[in-house]
């Protein structure tokens, strides 16, 4: 007796990285191989922050969205801890999941990044929170590489 059954290929998706902050929120994403992650846009903090990064995570193929949390380099909670875990909180309400992700230090790096590549201050202002997304992004993802298949 043969069985006849249907093949799922192990088909990844990407995945949305968050750099939450009082004025702008960087936005990373992953390739569908979750290997490499690249600045992707700044997304206006308000009202419509959590419609426009639930929407990006459709239109790119999401399945999660790693939010950065920001602490105290004690690692204590700070009032802006509380913020980036209520930003996940309304992330995840729309069925996404959502991963909080340690980003002490991100937006420090990512201006070192910018100098180091010769922006501008105007320009670094522009790019900084979505570089400092993809640096929380890129960290999330070293951690969980799966191990290649043989």
């Amino acid at each position: 007796m043969s069985q006849v059954g249907v093949v799922v290929a192990d088909r990844r998706q990407r995945v949305l990285g968050v750099d939450p902050g009082e004025v702008r929120i960087g936005v990373a994403l992953s390739d569908p191989s979750r290997t490499v992650a690249t600045a992707l846009e700044t997304v206006a903090a308000g009202a419509g922050a959590v419609p426009r990064l639930v929407a990006l995570a459709v239109e790119h193929g999401c399945d999660t969205v790693v939010v950065g949390l920001p602490r105290a380099l004690s690692g204590r909670e700070t009032a802006s801890t509380a913020a980036a875990r209520a930003l996940a909180d309304q992330i995840a309400a729309s069925g996404l999941a959502v991963e909080l992700w340690d980003e002490r230090l991100s937006s420090a790096e990512a201006e070192r990044v910018l100098l180091a590549s010769g922006r501008r201050r105007a320009q670094r202002r522009q790019e900084r929170d979505r570089v400092a997304a993809a640096l929380i992004l890129q960290g999330w993802l070293d951690a969980h590489q799966q191990p290649e298949k043989a």
